[in-house]
């Protein structure tokens, strides 16, 4: 749970501090704008004023316009028209019309019905220009040009300031057209949209004009088909004895052979009977009485009766009587012919059996001869039928092409002189009693806010490309580390004032600026209570030296202070508080050839103690960088409560690198408005890589006053930071 609050609250940390740096950012943005807030209005008037003596300088253009109302619904002249046109219905049929509008071929109209090729404004023959009047002047004149090419010069440049709008939603068209005449302006205006609708009269007519003639050319060789394939079709008729046309003889001939069909099925059943029965007979041998056929037989059934009835007879005889008995002689004589009548009559059955199986046999082939032959005569009756169908057909086809042409050539006929055109003008042209170009109040106002835009961007460039820093924010943003103090330009070349001006001017700005650097230095390692500071800058000329010896006058008035010259090539403590030049120094205390008391001078009104840098030595880094001097250091830093060196710039030499490691902490002095934040940055990591202790930068020479009218309230400076609160002594 804990750990999900820390994340929560890491996160809330960073979303402020990203909101902070995009407020940040603009408040940059709007202070380099406000920095150059006349030098923007300067341009954003230039530029108007430019603006203004362009535009009524300009000659005026007028538009007139006229509102064609096209007529899609018209009646069609021929319904063929589409190969010819391809025009459709809706918004690609408007749009077609519009480029119609701006065609060539129809300027060229416009052209030669206003006689355009003649007037001044069109004429390119007539050319008023400055660079053709001097070349006409001096005997060099263009090609001459022929009619064609100047009626097309014409057309073109009538192109060029025609516009069609098609109306949304409507099937109007506005047709407008901008000159510097408004009278003639209204008049090419009309006159396209009546050469519009004039063209399309005569191209309806030119239209149906070639529809007639080609239907009447391809009626006559419609109308010889039309007689060849009926020709062909009754010599057809005739050749192959074809009476009806209703296929009533094809229609008998299968009616035929359905029942020739149902014969042939019969006519084998019945075979497969007899086939049977007659297999039977074959296969029964002696015991033909035993058949079905002959079981069946009613006469069979009745002598099989006798010869049983004699049977029986003979039977009780023999039992009463011999074989030779007459009465047994007379029975068996009885027995004998029935039996012989009863095989005479299974073998007149059997007989009937056979003749039967030949009958069915020769009834079934007699049937299926007439059915092929029967078929024979359908297909050969559909095959004429399938050829004068299609004779029928092509007489059907040819009749219909014949019929269609002849009724489009009525129609055509009919219809050739028919009224219904593909517009009308609804609105005619006017004169435009205004013009409609150039729009000065328009081009004037955004000429304005161009110059103004254009004015912003060039002030924000400028502040990119300017690398120095500019104000506190601008030096804790670039370098990334605590502003002690800001220090303020001050007037006057006076060197020997500077040193001072703590105590000449102990009521003004620059002297408050001061004691806010010493509070910083002090609230600095607040626990040791003997301090070492080192005072640097990247570069001479930022005033170092003089940031050093005011911030020593101002601890002087609470502590024990000792400045120290250690600038042992150019130094300049001694020339800015008005020091003795010629007495000994730091290189002569360092060296051991004068005691402390001999090098030390005083300030007139002040108890600040300075060691100035003495003679140059030839080595001046050897000397720092030697024992003697680090046991010096630390026997003053016992003495004094703050000793304060001077030393030379980081990026020169490697001095105050040096005196930046025996130090309790380094104040780095800034330029502002001169010294690149780069070059700071680059040597404020050298005395950090060195494992200095940076208490932090001081702005120096910054221009108040301008930087008032720059930034305003938003930096500081303004009235309650500048001159509101402290004045100067009088």
């Amino acid at each position: 749970m804990s750990e999900v609050l820390h994340s929560e609250k890491h996160h809330s940390i960073l979303s402020a501090s990203h909101q902070a740096d995009e407020q940040l950012e603009l408040l940059v943005y709007w202070r380099s704008v406000v920095k150059r807030k006349w030098s923007i209005l300067g341009l954003a008037a230039a530029m108007t004023l430019l603006a203004t003596v362009v535009v009524f300088m300009m000659t005026p253009i007028y538009r007139s316009t006229v509102t064609i109302l096209i007529e899609q619904n018209k009646t069609k002249v021929v319904s063929i028209e589409d190969v010819y046109s391809g025009i459709g219905q809706g918004k690609e049929y408007i749009q077609t019309q519009s480029e119609i509008i701006k065609s060539l071929s129809l300027a060229k109209v416009v052209v030669d019905k206003l006689k355009l090729t003649k007037h001044p404004a069109f004429d390119p023959r007539v050319n008023t220009s400055w660079l053709h009047s001097t070349l006409a002047a001096v005997g060099v004149s263009g090609k001459e040009l022929t009619e064609a090419e100047v009626r097309e010069a014409v057309a073109a440049n009538l192109i060029d300031h025609l516009i069609v709008e098609p109306v949304k939603l409507s099937q109007l068209i506005k047709v407008s057209y901008d000159s510097s005449d408004s009278e003639l302006s209204a008049k090419i205006a009309n006159a396209v949209a009546e050469a519009f609708v004039e063209s399309d009269m005569e191209a309806k007519f030119q239209m149906t004009q070639r529809a007639s003639n080609w239907l009447n050319e391809h009626l006559a060789g419609l109308k010889v088909d039309l007689q060849k394939s009926e020709q062909a079709l009754q010599e057809y008729r005739d050749r192959e004895h074809i009476v009806d046309a209703g296929n009533l003889e094809l229609s008998g001939a299968s009616n035929q052979l359905q029942g020739l069909l149902a014969s042939l099925v019969n006519a084998r059943m019945n075979r497969a009977q007899a086939e049977s029965q007659y297999k039977q007979v074959k296969n029964a041998g002696d015991s033909l009485e035993s058949l079905p056929v002959v079981q069946k037989d009613p006469l069979a059934a009745k002598l099989k009766e006798v010869v049983a009835e004699k049977e029986r007879k003979v039977s009780e005889l023999a039992n009463r009587y011999g074989k030779e008995h007459v009465k047994m002689i007379q029975a068996q004589a009885d027995l004998d012919q029935a039996r012989d009548g009863l095989r005479r009559h299974v073998d007149v059955v059997v007989a009937g059996l056979q003749r039967e199986y030949e009958v069915a046999r020769a009834n079934e082939a007699a049937l299926a001869g007439a059915v092929a032959e029967a078929k024979g005569t359908i297909q050969g009756a559909n095959k004429k039928g399938f050829e004068l169908s299609a004779l029928e057909r092509d007489v059907a086809t040819n009749k219909q092409i014949y019929e269609t042409f002849l009724n489009r050539f009525k129609e055509t006929t009919a219809t050739g002189d028919s009224g219904a055109l593909v517009g009308r003008v609804i609105d005619p042209a006017m004169p435009a009693t205004s013009p409609v170009k150039p729009k000065k109040a328009m081009v004037i106002a955004i000429a304005f806010v161009l110059g103004t835009l254009f004015g912003v961007a060039v002030a924000l460039l400028l502040d990119r490309l300017d690398n120095t820093v500019r104000t506190t924010e601008d030096a804790e943003l670039k370098l990334g580390q605590p502003i002690l103090s800001t220090l303020p330009l001050l007037e006057g070349n006076n060197d020997q004032h500077m040193g001072r001006y703590y105590l000449d001017e102990p009521r003004s700005v620059f002297a408050e600026s001061v004691r806010t650097a010493r509070t910083g230095v002090l609230l600095s390692a607040i626990d040791c209570p003997n301090k070492v500071l080192v005072v640097t800058s990247s570069v001479p000329g930022e005033g170092k030296t003089t940031v050093s010896s005011n911030l020593a006058l101002s601890h002087s008035q609470t502590k024990r202070v000792l400045l120290i010259d250690a600038d042992m090539r150019r130094p300049s403590v001694a020339k800015v508080m008005n020091l003795d030049l010629a007495k000994l120094g730091l290189s002569a205390l360092v060296t051991g050839t004068a005691m402390l008391e001999e090098c030390i001078q005083t300030i007139e009104g002040a108890t600040l103690h300075v060691v100035t840098a003495g003679s140059i030595p030839p080595n001046p880094l050897e000397l720092l960088l030697s024992h003697k001097f680090e046991e010096l250091l630390k026997s003053l830093s016992e003495q004094y409560d703050m000793v304060i060196i001077d030393s030379p710039p980081v990026q020169l030499v490697s001095d105050a690198v040096v005196l930046s490691t025996l130090a309790t902490g380094v104040v780095f002095v800034v330029k502002a408005d001169s010294t690149p934040y780069q070059l700071a940055k680059r040597c404020i990591k050298t005395l950090l890589e060195a494992e200095a202790t940076l208490f932090g930068v001081t702005l120096n020479q910054l221009d108040f006053r301008k930087a008032e009218s720059y930034y305003g309230a938003y930096t500081g400076y303004g009235k309650y930071g500048y001159d509101g609160y402290y004045t100067k002594e009088t």
